[in-house]
């Protein structure tokens, strides 16, 4: 969420950046929040000077009752009556505003920072590096690819390589659940797990906290990181309970600092987390969704990190590389995309996205977004750090990213180290597989 000082100091700097971000109405929706903060505002130095005048007041109803002033007292006593009659209706007022106002910034989107370029969807977005051959910086040229020579021309889809080898049943997915639920099967299910520890693991060698969190969460912790009130549509919902299940680990490891104040000293904190994750995906048919192209419930690993507003740039470089370094370990053909501002999601302020190459499909697959927020979750949340300086608190800067999430990687690794003998499995993943080939 915006701050209001933000907004009320850099009004015009806003208003671009929201058009930058290609959010219709930006100068009306902030004209909006800042007339409905000048009603806060009237209604609170209204309320503050009616319970100052209160108190004058009722300090001289004990004098007069003292001097025998009894029919002046009651006077008095009638106009403190008045004066706490209206003060709530003021009070009232003052409520109406700051829900007013918290309903009118949770619509409106965080800004993006100069280095996002302009565009309105995933073709204005720039690739800025990638492993191919020949990848022409800003344009979707695949190139060509030499990590894994034994591949030479596209071959079977990951769908049907996963019912040949016996890897992945999506038909008995949707006898048990539905369509978006497969069940990963003997050497299948070993390479879902091998991914999810080599991940971890890695993530452990930068120094990241591994956390186990719930995989349900209360609406204040979807709030805080803004899948609420912007992605309900997306998420699962126990109507029951009021409880939703995790789009993404970002979630229950944010809101650990929900309602925090940091010492500075243990900034930047670095956590990562492997869950399941679940998301509607509500409109989704065709081809882009075959296989694992897209599903309902899937297996993700994620980095989260706090910051100083001073330092998020470096984090945020050093989780571009992190996850970067997890592809090539993987030998796997990638890309990585500077988001532009209309493709953006509604709380990064910027976004790299990075993409594998399937093979057999001919088309890229995003396996990881890696956001830096500025302060806009933090101020959901509010979660700050003490300045050491000033020693007041002020608001962290929150960061993320996949690190990976498996149902795309496990689809480029079938499709592009399928062999005539079997899929070969990449050299990193060996020693948790258990194997260097999948027959």
């Amino acid at each position: 969420m915006l701050t209001l000082k933000l907004i009320n100091e850099e009004t015009e700097r806003v208003i671009r950046g929201l058009e930058k971000k290609c959010f219709k109405g930006a100068k009306e929706a902030i004209e909006n929040v800042q007339a409905i903060d000048r009603q806060r505002r009237e209604a609170q130095q209204a309320l503050d000077a009616n319970k100052q005048e209160a108190n004058q007041l009722a300090k001289q109803i004990g004098m007069l009752m003292k001097n025998g002033q009894k029919d002046e007292a009651e006077a008095v006593k009638a106009k403190v009556a008045g004066l706490k009659d209206a003060a709530k209706d003021l009070q009232e007022q003052q409520d109406k505003a700051e829900k007013d106002l918290m309903t009118a910034l949770c619509q409106i989107p965080n800004i993006p920072y100069d280095e996002v370029p302009e565009g309105h969807c995933a073709e204005d977005n720039w690739v800025v590096k990638s492993n191919l051959k020949e990848c022409v910086v800003g344009k979707d040229t695949v190139g060509n690819w030499d990590c894994n020579p034994e591949n030479t021309e596209a071959k079977l889809p990951h769908w049907e390589l996963a019912k040949k080898y016996n890897l992945i049943d999506f038909d008995l997915g949707v006898k048990i659940t539905g369509a978006g639920f497969p069940v990963y099967v003997g050497q299948g299910a070993r390479l879902q797990r091998a991914l999810i520890n080599f991940f971890l693991a890695e993530a452990n060698k930068s120094g990241y906290t591994e956390i186990m969190p719930p995989t349900v969460v209360n609406a204040a912790s979807g709030y805080g990181t803004g899948q609420l009130p912007d992605k309900e549509g997306q998420m699962y919902h126990c109507d029951l309970d009021d409880l939703y299940l995790i789009p993404t680990a970002e979630v229950p490891v944010t809101n650990i600092y929900r309602d925090v104040i940091l010492d500075p000293q243990d900034l930047p904190i670095k956590n990562c987390a492997y869950t399941q994750c679940f998301r509607r995906e509500a409109g989704s048919y065709g081809k882009d969704v075959r296989g694992l192209n897209r599903l309902h419930e899937f297996s993700k690993i994620e980095i989260v990190r706090i910051d100083t507003p001073e330092h998020s740039a470096e984090s945020h470089k050093e989780m571009l590389e992190h996850v970067e370094g997890l592809l090539q370990k993987l030998e796997l053909p990638y890309r990585i995309l500077r988001l532009c501002g209309g493709d953006a999601s509604f709380t990064s302020a910027v976004c790299y996205d990075f993409e594998v190459f399937s093979e057999a499909q001919q088309r890229w697959l995003e396996v990881s977004s890696v956001s830096n927020f500025d302060t806009y979750q933090a101020n959901r949340l509010k979660c700050r750090y003490r300045n050491p300086e000033t020693k007041k608190p002020e608001l962290c800067h929150t960061l993320n990213g996949s690190a990976l999430a498996l149902p795309r990687i496990v689809a480029s690794i079938l499709e592009n180290f399928q062999t005539p003998e079997g899929i070969r499995v990449p050299k990193a993943l060996v020693p948790y597989m258990g194997c260097d080939i999948i027959k």
